[in-house]
């Protein structure tokens, strides 16, 4: 049977290529591919299965070499992976791209306006927009940052937001991620290695390019500068070399040209922040964190926290370091408050959303809660505070164990639960182990840059849920991710 596989493959990469119910981003019917991908589809029908698979170990061996990992916590056996990455790349039309860019940059600058708010005069609660209570009982909202001047008041800086397609082709917004997102990396990477593997492929299909990046978001860094520092000194902090996104870190800051740094490099005196250096202190005027609030200050925070650096909160109040993204900055990622974007929208813009919300259901409300513990089958239930895929019931892949344990923990604590329609996400070509072309469901994550103007690259972290049928695109359970294309016109 294998071997009938592998025959069949050579003549044609797509024979076991199904289109359901879900968007296929290739293909509009059976052999019929959109306008935008029949240059990709040519090309992949003129390559036998050993050029497709030789071409899949060239870029394998490029990740390798890269270094290029990632790191899966709560197992047993090594940790440490290289990056799963799927051949082919994922497109998106220009003017698709116009839509998303637009929607992203409504989003933002209405987040930053919700942050300032809630942090300052607090009108959007008084208004009753959205109750107080979902805001004070979100474990992400910060007192200590209550009155707060933030740098030309940017709370966000750097967002990845999360983007799926439905089945009537539209994009709609999953998820924000305003803390500190992560994976750009990966689509950079990505990136290269797809140049060296279809260069001729690339040229020809005119793709946008996303390598200006890293300068995009130097150049945000500096813009948040505190007044007076003119050549400001830009550092990245990272937890350290056991975090999940070290190669990130370690990637992005060669890339930007600055320093990479621990807590333990840092030092606060007179609420000046300085790092050591070989040639003694240097004043730091900006800090692109890849720490989590809890761990930035001991003093302030977490009291057992070694990643950050003691008094750095107070040096921060004082205007004398910015943090990139701001302190308290998780309360507009709690999934709970997502729900209420729409309404953020229209109430600080006073425009409707470009780009829709998934239909989320709020464990807190009575109704809502008693119609899905009904339900669990049906939806998918996520602890508000989560990410990488864990905390989270996929109902019509659940048992009814799992369905029991999770209406357990949602009645236990309301707050911490949302729920959404268990929903098709778009499918996407895949290169699989026995030389076809399968189709496995995709999510788009862009990356999106906030200063003195909204900077987002065209493109984004194409995320794979490499198993067959799987909803799951998070590495850590499983998935991988691809390049993504904008074409030009």
């Amino acid at each position: 049977m294998a071997t009938t596989l592998a025959e069949r493959a050579i003549s044609t990469p797509f024979f076991d290529y199904r289109i359901d119910t879900a968007y296929d981003e290739m293909f509009r019917s059976p052999d019929r591919p959109r306008p935008h991908y029949r240059a990709l589809h040519a090309h992949l029908l003129k390559l036998p299965a050993e050029e497709l698979l030789r071409s899949k170990q060239e870029a394998d061996l490029s990740f390798f070499n890269q270094g290029i990992t990632f790191t899966v916590y709560g197992r047993s056996e090594g940790t440490e992976r290289i990056f799963p990455h799927d051949l082919l790349p994922r497109i998106i039309t220009s003017a698709e791209w116009e839509i998303i860019e637009r929607g992203l940059t409504q989003r933002i600058t209405a987040l930053n306006l919700f942050l300032k708010d809630i942090y300052h005069e607090r009108r959007i609660l008084k208004d009753r927009v959205i109750p107080g209570e979902i805001i004070y009982t979100c474990k992400h909202f910060r007192r200590q940052m209550r009155g707060v001047k933030v740098t030309r008041d940017v709370y966000v800086a750097v967002c990845g937001t999360d983007l799926i397609r439905l089945p009537s082709g539209k994009f709609v917004v999953l998820e924000d991620n305003l803390r500190v997102p992560s994976g750009v990396s990966y689509m950079l990477t990505s990136r290269r290695v797809m140049k060296q593997i279809f260069p001729a492929l690339f040229r020809k299909c005119g793709v946008r390019p996303i390598e200006q990046y890293s300068q995009a978001l130097l150049s945000t860094l500096r813009s948040l500068a505190p007044e007076g520092r003119s050549s400001p000194t830009i550092v990245l902090l990272t937890p350290g070399v056991y975090n999940s996104a070290y190669f990130e870190h370690a990637y992005l800051a060669r890339q930007m040209g600055i320093e990479l740094v621990e807590g333990r490099d840092l030092v606060i005196h007179d609420d000046l922040v300085y790092m050591r250096t070989t040639s003694g202190l240097k004043r730091v005027d900006v800090i692109y964190r890849r720490v989590d609030d809890d761990f930035l200050d001991p003093l302030a925070f977490r009291s057992d926290s070694s990643l950050g650096a003691a008094g750095l909160f107070n040096a921060y109040r004082a205007g004398n370091v910015v943090l990139a993204n701001a302190l308290g900055t998780g309360v507009a990622d709690d999934k709970a408050i997502y729900a209420y974007v729409p309404e953020i929208i229209t109430y600080y813009l006073g425009e409707d959303p470009i780009l829709e919300n998934v239909e989320t259901f709020l464990m807190a409300d009575e109704t809502q809660r008693e119609h899905v513990c009904n339900n669990l089958d049906k939806y998918v239930v996520k602890a508000v505070g989560e990410s990488g895929g864990y905390g989270m019931l996929i109902g019509p892949h659940s048992s009814k164990e799992q369905q029991e344990q999770f209406r357990a923990r949602i009645l236990e604590d309301p707050r911490n639960y949302i729920a959404q329609p268990t929903l098709a996400l778009s499918t996407a070509p895949c290169f699989t182990e026995n030389g076809a072309i399968e189709p496995r469901h995709v999510d788009l994550r862009p990356y999106v840059l906030f200063g003195e103007k909204v900077t987002i690259v065209p493109g984004g972290l194409t995320r794979v849920a490499l198993r067959k049928g799987s909803l799951v695109v998070n590495s850590s359970q499983g998935g991988g991710s691809k390049d993504t294309w904008v074409l030009q016109n």
